[in-house]
């Protein structure tokens, strides 16, 4: 039985190697396919191939977190503007109104269906502008409709306005 010769030290540098050797074929009688285990091919690198990175990029839990917010505040967004459309702003000449609270200050009126048996108020009149007291409020209502009851003003946002109301007799 004979030792194969030295083959040296591939990494040394600047140290004399010996000849490169052909590979030695596989024994078993089955050719080696290429990228299979075994000697590497002709010309090819001795050592490993890199893997190929993956090509679907991974969420990281900042950026969840950060698409979770804007969800939840474009949630809140859309709730208040479908909750603010039947108030007291978007009332119209013959709306009918709803009182949501005892409060003289803040009534909380809601526009409701005459039909609804909560409709309460009638609109006799809706003017645009800031009326500050409740006799220059009386004052305008009594000029633009002659039978109303109530007045209703709000002011700030820009949608100053005045409403004049009667009771609503179903």
């Amino acid at each position: 039985m004979t030792t194969p010769p030295p083959q040296g030290n591939p990494f040394a540098q600047g140290q004399p190697t010996a000849a490169p050797q052909a590979p030695v074929p596989p024994q078993g009688g089955y050719p080696q396919q290429p990228g299979q285990p075994g000697f590497p091919p002709q010309g090819a690198a001795p050592y490993a191939p890199v893997p190929p990175q993956p090509s679907g990029r991974k969420l990281s839990f900042k950026t969840i977190k950060n698409i979770v917010v804007v969800i939840a505040v474009v949630g809140v967004a859309i709730g208040g503007y479908l909750a603010s459309r039947d108030d007291a702003s978007t009332a119209s000449v013959g709306a009918c109104m709803h009182r949501g609270s005892t409060s003289d200050n803040d009534p909380d009126l809601e526009v409701v269906e005459c039909s609804d048996a909560k409709a309460q108020y009638k609109v006799l009149a809706k003017i645009e502008g800031s009326y500050l007291t409740q006799t220059l409020a009386s004052s305008k209502c009594e000029a633009e409709a002659k039978d109303f009851q109530y007045t209703y003003t709000e002011s700030g946002d820009g949608k100053d306005f005045l409403l004049c109301l009667k009771d609503y007799k179903k």
